[in-house]
């Protein structure tokens, strides 16, 4: 299974990298596990999730060609 996975702002420095395609060889795979595979820490709390345009959550399952795209906090004032 391939996912394209897409990063913004803060995480997108953080991590290094805009974008990447992960491969799973399971075939059940959540956005929690994608985080896992991708990420030494935790998912926070406060991280937006979105697959394939549409906001989500870690437990989200995944399919082969999906996008994820993850978003920090935005504050603003």
């Amino acid at each position: 299974m391939e996912i394209k996975v897409r990063y913004f702002a803060s995480l997108r420095d953080r991590l290094g990298r805009a974008e990447e395609q992960v491969s799973f060889d399971e075939e059940t795979v959540t956005v929690a596990d994608l985080w896992q595979r991708i990420s030494d820490e935790p998912i926070a709390d406060n991280i937006l999730v979105a697959v394939n345009m549409e906001y989500t959550d870690t437990s989200h399952r995944l399919k082969h060609g999906d996008e994820v795209a993850f978003f920090p906090p935005v504050t603003g004032g």
